[in-house]
């Protein structure tokens, strides 16, 4: 098979490097790719935005198979496009991906089949939302209503605080994506981050996993994208597990095929989970970063499989083998990240690093220069690990940490801590 994998960070590098393990693979392109992808596919230059240019390319290079990795292309409609030119694609329709790239939609998604969540109101000007802040008691969470590359969230411990969030996203902080927002009540708990596959019909439940949104040690700092993860969630018992799936997953999943627009795709499902009641902090449409590095390095080859079905309906037909282990990954991030950052430093000691089943450095904000590693984004490495315990993983993954050597660069040092 010729596959095409459409992103450039961490989640795609963590998918190539799977996708790459099943003999089914014969020629992998990841467009645009980073220096990581690089060093196992091909990378290609094109506009992944652009369903149409998309769809010319993989004619072109005979692709058999396509993944859509980040949110943008799926919220663009690319899946789509690419289904309209005869592609089997993983991932699901623009309608389907507003679970993401609309708050309001989700919630009301939520109304429709009695899902449990935090109580909410939306609005499209901010001098109602302000009104409806100062009634509220603190803390609140506001939240942009599009897509804000997962910095769209603000959990204000104040009142002042939320007065001011809704002044920065409606003021333009996010561009569209902040012209809207949705205002939550605050929901006290464990979180963690819950992805099953679905097919339009069947659901497939495949891992649990337990990020790090803040920026600092302590749960600390400004939200960002992401500092670190680990796989499988402790908080995710078997109980809370098929709560989940009977009161969120499967009720939302049948509301929107009722609605005419089924879902097709990894469904991640971020909740907050309280005296064993999990409750639906936001859905996301494709894997999470970096949960995926971690859920990779568990699943291996089999991904293909799965996504495969997935995309042609026949998840009914699959089942997934977990290795009872776990994996931890550990974001090494820009400097001031993830407020104004400095592009072009370099990233020495990469090529020392071990690269097997066990240890692997995946590529975020990468690329390479006059032979050496430079560092192009915000959030630019994911160093993780697997072992038989959280803890080794943990050592592992912290070994490789230190043996980076980048100045201009920075990390959580406490990432599985919830667990440990």
């Amino acid at each position: 098979m010729n596959i095409l994998i459409l992103g450039s960070g961490g989640r795609e590098h963590s998918l190539a490097w799977a996708i790459k393990q099943n003999p089914k693979c014969d020629r992998l392109i990841v467009a645009p790719g980073n220096a990581g992808v690089a060093q196992l596919a091909e990378c290609a230059a094109i506009d992944i935005l652009d369903g149409p240019a998309v769809a010319t390319f993989a004619a072109e290079q005979s692709i058999d198979f396509i993944v859509i990795g980040p949110e943008a292309p799926l919220a663009a409609g690319v899946a789509d496009d690419l289904r309209a030119a005869g592609f089997t694609v993983f991932g699901p329709s623009a309608a389907a991906a507003r679970l993401e790239s609309s708050k309001s939609f989700t919630k009301a998604i939520c109304d429709a089949c009695n899902a449990p969540t935090a109580a909410y109101a939306h609005f499209t000007h901010a001098d109602d939302a302000k009104d409806y802040v100062r009634t509220r008691p603190a803390p609140i969470v506001i939240k942009a209503d599009g897509l804000a590359a997962g910095k769209g969230v603000v959990v204000a411990e104040t009142t002042e605080q939320a007065l001011a969030a809704i002044d920065d996203m409606m003021g333009g902080q996010f561009g569209d994506a902040g012209a809207e927002v949705v205002v939550e009540d605050f929901l006290t708990g464990e979180e963690a981050s819950f992805f099953v596959l679905v097919d339009g019909t069947t659901v497939l439940p495949i891992g649990t996993a337990q990020d790090h949104k803040r920026a600092f040690d302590g749960d600390t700092g400004p939200n960002t994208g992401g500092m670190g993860a680990y796989s499988p969630a402790p908080v995710m018992t078997e109980a809370v597990t098929q709560k989940a799936l009977d009161e969120i997953v499967r009720p939302t999943m049948r509301e929107m095929a009722q609605r005419g627009t089924p879902f097709n795709g990894v469904l991640f499902v971020g909740l907050m989970i309280d005296a064993g009641q999990p409750s639906l902090v936001e859905f996301n449409v494709r894997f999470g970063d970096p949960e995926c590095q971690g859920l990779m390095m568990r699943l291996g080859g089999q991904v293909l499989d799965l996504l495969q079905a997935c995309a042609e309906g026949r998840l009914d037909t699959q089942q997934v083998h977990w290795a009872d282990d776990h994996a931890l990954s550990v974001v090494m991030a820009a400097n001031g990240y993830p407020g104004d950052y400095e592009k072009g430093s370099v990233i020495a000691a990469l090529d020392s690093l071990p690269e097997d089943s066990f240890h692997m450095a995946f590529h975020a904000g990468t690329a390479r220069r006059d032979g050496q590693t430079i560092a192009t984004g915000g959030r630019v490495l994911a160093l993780t690990a697997r072992g038989d315990t959280l803890q080794q993983a943990r050592d592992r993954a912290y070994a490789m940490v230190d043996a980076v050597d980048w100045p201009q660069g920075f990390c959580r040092r406490d990432i599985g801590w919830r667990a440990l």
